[in-house]
């Protein structure tokens, strides 16, 4: 972490940066533009945060692709002291913010006995229980609400066809747009996979196989100076803070500790996604070097934005306040 800190009283700005790459696809979440992009707006504050007051952060944090590097420092307090944190991602569309999805993420172990498949009944097959326990998860997903998600994987099922499996396992993404509703739904596929288990006659071990995520906490004053910043800049079709939950990131976990906006800026064409080699190659071409200037820029001008008016950052940590009131 990159500390900047004036001496004098004053807000704690942190800029966030992200850097881990997709494996064969590199950069196709454009976590290096990211990387760069915080550097640059912390590097633009820290010429002109003298004459206010305070500290900027560039704060690096690893492993957001699965192991949740925020995650890991908002719990060991990184973020305590923070005002607001800000960070843009790269994509195909210019954006101030959106709502994601809280993520638990399970592990479901199967544990019977192998017997030669000519003799299955001297052995209890690991890989029924988890075949019947995937039917029944599925069926779950009549009875949960809008705006959340069931997805998952037979992750072992046995190595060959005339073996009982002793051993087969399950993974599962359960998605909701709040924690606590991830959770009770996670803990309803829990029960139903014990149930078939017992029944099955064999053991089962369920675990977080991956790091669960928050949901992210919007800042619409946030979202709204950015906006203008952004038009002041001459960015274009701008999209509104995106209110429908849909993926998971652990930039969730920074907005329950301190204000936090985590903006978009267009890089590739509509029809190309993230994750992708097109977008990956796009970080290190022009529209990218453009995109880097006017994302920098505008998470620094926000930043400016409060150090210039205290009573403006007040507002943006009622707001603050407010929200994780309604939540808890």
């Amino acid at each position: 972490m990159g500390t900047y800190d004036t001496g004098k009283p004053g807000p704690t700005i942190a800029f966030m940066c992200e850097y881990d790459a997709l494996p064969e696809i590199g950069h196709g979440c454009g976590h290096n533009l990211i990387a760069a992009i915080g550097v640059a707006a912390g590097e633009a504050l820290k010429e002109v945060i003298d004459e206010y007051g305070g500290k900027v952060l560039v704060v690096g944090t690893p492993a957001e692709e699965n192991f949740g590097g925020k995650v890991s420092m908002a719990e060991a307090g990184v973020f305590d002291e923070v005002d607001v944190a800000l960070m843009v991602h790269p994509g195909n569309e210019n954006g101030v913010g959106a709502r994601s999805s809280a993520l638990m993420p399970l592990k479901f172990e199967f544990f019977g006995k192998s017997a030669h498949a000519a003799i299955p009944y001297d052995g209890i097959s690991a890989l029924d229980a988890a075949a019947m326990s995937f039917v029944q998860i599925n069926l779950l997903r009549q009875y949960i609400k809008p705006h959340t998600s069931i997805h998952g994987i037979i992750k072992d099922g046995g190595e060959a066809a005339n073996v009982i499996p002793d051993y087969a396992s399950l993974e599962y993404y359960f998605r909701a747009p709040t924690m606590s509703y991830a959770k009770e739904v996670s803990e309803k596929a829990t029960e139903m996979v014990k149930g078939i288990s017992e029944a099955n006659g064999t053991r089962v071990e369920v675990s977080e196989y991956e790091c669960p995520y928050e949901d992210t906490v919007i800042n619409y004053k946030l979202a709204n100076l950015l906006t203008e910043k952004y038009q002041a800049l001459g960015v274009e079709e701008i999209r509104p803070v995106n209110e429908v939950a849909a993926g998971s990131t652990d930039v969730g976990a920074v907005s329950y500790k301190c204000p936090t906006i985590q903006g978009n800026i267009k890089i590739v064409p509509d029809n190309i996604g993230a994750h992708t080699k097109e977008l990956a190659d796009a970080t290190i071409s022009k529209e990218g070097e453009k995109g880097l200037v006017h994302a920098a820029t505008g998470i620094a001008l926000v930043a400016l934005d409060l150090l210039e008016n205290p009573e403006l950052l007040e507002e943006v940590k009622a707001e603050q306040e407010k929200t994780l009131a309604k939540l808890s």
